[in-house]
């Protein structure tokens, strides 16, 4: 794809996002390090991806001002390889990751911040906590220790589906989760802001429902 194709897509989504409170991150998963830079060079800083590995090779290959958000799944044993510079893991789904995160996190003195991924489709295969689950790592005297996690707020990947009433439900069942939590855990903490919900095919009804980070790849970059 031409980079005026890319810079004009990126240019579209964002002033989509004009008036709103959500950010664009760029899904850049399988795309090579040449597109980054241009989607960087068209005013792109939030870049996502999905495996460690790939991540972790793209890094030092663009500016130091980007921001890295893991938004795949994430296994403890592949931590230490982001941890120096990962700003946000989006894929939080159990306390033992929250923990690994903290123990790689303190050894390069960083704070990395993390969203709490709930499963809100209606696909087994999509990863993600329930409300209980997440409710019983926050009321955790783990959780209360840590010093070098902060929690952001809440992600969730919709069902791949064109029934706009499903996305709807939800969107809004994330973000009713995401206002329960900040009212019983962080309501003092004025940093847990933030609801990840929105793809390149569902992005509009994600804002429509409050979004502060929408996830796209395809609209900007093109399929794969």
């Amino acid at each position: 794809m031409r980079q005026s194709v890319i810079s004009d897509n990126l240019h579209r989504i964002q002033q989509r996002l004009t008036g709103t409170a959500a950010r664009l991150v760029a899904v850049t998963k399988t795309h090579p390090v040449e597109r980054l830079r241009e989607a960087y060079e068209a005013g792109a800083r939030i870049f996502g991806e999905n495996r460690v590995q790939e991540m972790a090779a793209k890094q030092p290959e663009l500016p130091t001002d980007v921001e890295w958000h893991l938004i795949g799944h994430l296994q403890t044993n592949k931590v230490k390889y982001i941890a120096p510079f990962v700003h946000t893991i989006q894929s939080i789904d159990s306390l033992k990751l929250l923990l690994e995160v903290e123990r790689q996190a303190a050894k390069h003195n960083r704070v990395i911040k993390g969203l709490l991924q709930f499963h809100i489709a209606d696909e087994e295969t999509k990863t993600g906590l329930t409300l209980a689950e997440a409710e019983e790592i926050l009321q955790s005297a783990e959780f209360r220790s840590l010093q070098h996690v902060r929690l952001a707020g809440v992600m969730g990947i919709a069902t791949n589906t064109p029934n706009e009433d499903q996305l709807r439900r939800e969107f809004r069942q994330l973000r009713g989760y995401f206002d329960k939590l900040k009212a019983l855990y962080f309501a003092e903490d004025e940093s847990f802001r933030e609801i990840s919900m929105g793809m390149s095919s569902d992005y509009e009804l994600a804002l429509r429902e409050g979004s502060t980070l929408i996830r796209v790849g395809s609209a900007i970059f093109g399929s794969r």
